[in-house]
């Protein structure tokens, strides 16, 4: 961890600036209240009560009343504007990191991971916000009580303070110790919630799956052992908390011990008034109480620190953007060309994709077909800027995609991924998806288009339908044909769909090809399938074969020269569909 990562998250305390010192000077003025009251308190014991002053007594208590007043009113307005900062920073800081995160590309969100992220935007940031609550309160209070109560101590007895010589290392040593230790065992905690919420999500994501294989045993052991190791390391964390909290209370009160054990000498000799005891033991026990405050931010302050350097690793993650951000060419004809284009993974051994060049134009229809792990939708990939061609160029209305603007070209994109994936909310939102020029009307055409009218418009609360998490109150053909009207109903400039026609069956399948081609004259298509039917009456079907381009051409020019192609329509038996 670098010694500044607190600080530097902390950054985001800027804008609430004027806050931040009314919480200061009203701490401020609750500590010097609280150190005014013992003093007004030997008064009344050594000069009202032992002169029978009642006068005196009732005008100093009058004082303390004021003074009790005004510091709890201090103490208030410190607590409320602290919460409202803290509140305020966790909720911008949670803000930036999503953010971040929304940048970042899929090389990036793999190296931190789903789970670790989900984890670094709410358990990470409640640690810090923990800290911003305390540390406004404790940053001014605990040095002015420290320091204050130590001069109003030996102004009332310079021999009786010295035992502070003796006490307070003890304590200040104690804290370096084990605050110290516990430093690396919060950053284990950090990390091994990663792990739980990681099984954890895996568990409810491929439930079907472990049902289906009756694995249920070995995840809930892969949990338990995630489970147990979590709980070993908070064991060792609290121990130490635990032994430094009684050991500063010990230390404390033995300090008390010693303070009356003197003190009575001092009073036996005349040389100390009982108010001035009753004061200076106060004043020893603020003196101690700010170093166990102190000695709690120690603790808790290590785990924010973990906490911190974990979400500074997000922040500084480099935004990974193209060198040039042009504006997207306005033409009449769109143009996309694919010129010797090779590609990999990071980490691969093996290019996904290799010397793949293709033309499109508006009103071309490009299918993509090939074996499991051929590239097929790596192309879809490579087109959306999702990665960085290793050679050759994809050029855009002339221009090479990695100069333009990403959001400006991906909003002439319409896209249907393979898994269709809907958000929680309405049918009507799921297919506007945040854009808001999208008309009702808009809406009913792509649903038309996408085959899904029907269907949506049976439904109770037709658009207004409600749509589960992850669309799983709909069929797998259903949530297909919803997401490919989200596609359309942008109108874009390139269509794309990433085997986004699998759950359909062959009447829906055709019918929803067929209405595409009446919206997608001025635009271009590119489908990824895997079924011969949904390609056969492509402009232009590209053939992969593990990476390699096979062939390129029609269904009729690939029957006779592409024998992977043909081995594709042999195995699927298409040919004789068609016969038959």
């Amino acid at each position: 961890m670098k010694e500044s990562d607190i600080l530097r998250i902390f950054k985001y305390l800027k804008p609430y600036f004027p806050m931040v010192i009314l919480v200061l000077l009203a701490t401020f003025a609750n500590a010097i209240g609280e150190l005014l009251l013992p003093n007004l308190m030997s008064s009344i014991i050594d000069i009202g009560v032992t002169n029978g002053d009642t006068a005196y007594i009732i005008s100093v208590g009058i004082k303390m009343l004021i003074v009790a007043f005004l510091s709890m009113l201090a103490m208030i307005v410190s607590s409320y504007f602290s919460s409202r900062v803290a509140m305020s920073f966790s909720r911008d800081l949670r803000r930036g990191v999503f953010l971040k995160v929304q940048s970042f590309t899929p090389q990036q969100t793999e190296k931190f991971g789903t789970a670790s992220l989900l984890t670094r935007n709410t358990d990470d940031i409640n640690q810090v916000q923990r800290v911003a609550i305390m540390g406004l309160r404790m940053l001014i209070r605990s040095p002015i009580m420290f320091i204050g109560g130590i001069m109003m101590a030996y102004r009332m007895n310079q021999k009786l303070s010295m035992i502070l010589l003796v006490s307070m290392p003890i304590i200040a040593i104690s804290i370096i110790v084990i605050g110290g230790k516990g430093f690396p065992l919060f950053k284990q905690i950090q990390k091994k919630t990663d792990k739980i919420n990681l099984i954890f999500r895996e568990r409810l994501t491929g439930l079907r799956i472990i049902r289906a294989f009756d694995k249920e045993d070995y995840e809930e052991e892969r949990f338990n052992v995630a489970n147990q190791d979590y709980v070993d390391t908070a064991i060792r964390v609290n121990t130490l908390i635990v032994t430094l909290l009684p050991l500063v209370s010990i230390v404390m009160n033995l300090t008390l011990v010693g303070v009356v054990y003197f003190a009575a000498k001092l009073i036996n000799m005349d040389m100390m008034k009982v108010g001035e005891l009753t004061a200076f033991i106060q004043y020893i026990s603020q003196i101690l109480f700010s170093l166990v405050m102190f000695s709690m931010m120690f603790v808790i302050v290590p785990s924010a620190s973990a906490s911190a350097s974990r979400i500074n690793e997000v922040l500084d993650e480099p935004v990974i953007k193209h060198k040039n951000e042009l504006d997207t060419p306005k033409v009449a004809n769109v143009h996309l060309e694919f010129n010797d284009v090779c590609f990999r993974y990071p980490g691969a051994e093996n290019p996904a994709i290799t010397g793949l060049s293709f033309t499109a134009s508006a009103g071309d229809r490009v299918s993509i077909i090939g074996g499991t792990g051929s590239g097929k939708s790596t192309i879809l990939k490579l087109i959306e800027g999702f990665y960085d061609v290793e050679s050759g160029s994809i050029k855009y209305n002339g221009i090479n995609i990695e100069d333009l603007d990403e959001e400006v070209f991906r909003d002439e994109i319409g896209f249907a991924p393979q898994r269709a994936f809907l958000f929680s909310g309405t049918i009507a939102e799921n297919i506007r998806f945040g854009r808001d020029y999208i008309t009702d009307e808009d809406v009913l055409e792509a649903l038309k288009i996408a085959q899904g009218y029907d269907f949506v418009m049976s439904l109770d609360d037709g658009l207004k339908s409600h749509v589960a998490q992850g669309g799983n109150n709909f069929s797998g053909g259903q949530k297909q044909r919803l997401a490919i009207a989200r596609a359309v109903a942008i109108k874009p400039k390139i269509y794309m769909f990433d085997d986004s026609f699998s759950a359909l069956d062959y009447k829906t399948d055709r019918a929803l090809r067929t209405a595409l081609s009446d919206v997608t004259k001025d635009a271009i298509t590119l489908i990824v399938a895997q079924r011969v039917a949904t390609v056969v009456d492509s402009d232009k079907i590209i053939v992969l074969d593990e990476g390699h381009v096979a062939g390129i051409g029609t269904h009729e020019e690939l029957m006779k020269s592409c024998d992977v192609y043909l081995d594709i329509v042999e195995s699927q038996g298409y040919e004789k569909e068609v016969i038959a």
